[in-house]
């Protein structure tokens, strides 16, 4: 069977018999795919680096039956520092979940695995508050899944100013007189407006460049978190590792 090289980040790892291990891999052509290593788990094993959780590397392998079979690996970064702070490495697997639901085998992840690579790189080496973090991959990724949010004016009467409030409803901005016939509508301060504009428009290199403190942060935080479960119709809650 010929042979595929592709660059991919591990999902998740599992344990498979006495030395193999079951892996979710996200590549950016081939999508969200399910992969065999086999003997990974030997202690001198040249897949022992390149298979575990949070690895990203080059890969070559081939399409079994209904799995592929990574032949070889060359690591690329493993995000070594996440495995060293349990609060970072916490919000690092809730975001590897969130990716896992999201994506599919066959789909372009081109985006998605930039997002999480940078989102993984932020959380492993900026001391930036853990739940901006979260938030801004959130509403990012909202952004590359179709939900968009229409932030140039209140998505009701076009009105370009003093439109301060959210709509998880009707996806955007709303000034104040139209968000009272919208219950679904959430205040935010210029600061909150600000940071929204910026998470959906900012280069992928420059996402995370911006902090908020106090209560912007927290207006930030619910909207994100609002709008993610709202359009993904799943409520997401960061569980306790042990």
């Amino acid at each position: 069977m010929a042979n595929i090289k592709t660059n991919g980040i591990i999902l998740s790892e599992h344990n498979l018999g006495d030395f193999d291990k079951m892996l979710t891999m996200l590549t950016p052509g081939l999508g969200k795919i399910s992969c065999v290593a086999k003997g990974a788990r030997r202690p001198n094993s040249s897949l022992l680096a390149g298979t575990q959780l949070f690895c990203f590397g080059e890969y070559v392998m081939f399409k079994g039956t209904s799995t592929y079979h990574i032949n070889s690996c060359e690591t690329i970064e493993i995000f070594y520092d996440l495995r060293n702070d349990l609060d970072k490495l916490k919000y690092a697997m809730h975001v590897l979940k969130i990716v896992q639901d999201v994506t599919e085998e066959n789909q372009n992840c081109y985006r998605i695995l930039q997002l999480l690579l940078n989102t993984l790189y932020t959380i492993a080496n900026d001391e930036k508050d853990l739940d901006l973090i979260l938030s801004i991959f959130k509403l990012r990724l909202l952004c590359i899944l179709g939900f968009t949010p229409r932030i140039q004016k209140c998505i009701s009467c076009n009105e370009e100013n003093e439109v301060y409030k959210f709509s998880l409803r009707d996806n955007g901005f709303k000034c104040e007189a139209c968000s009272k016939q919208d219950k679904s509508t959430i205040s935010m301060s210029r600061s909150t407006q600000n940071a929204v504009i910026y998470t959906v428009t900012a280069p992928p290199k420059k996402l995370f460049s911006f902090n908020l403190k106090d209560e912007a942060l927290e207006e930030f935080k619910l909207i994100t978190k609002l709008y993610f479960n709202e359009k993904l119709e799943k409520e997401y809650k960061i569980e306790e590792l042990f």
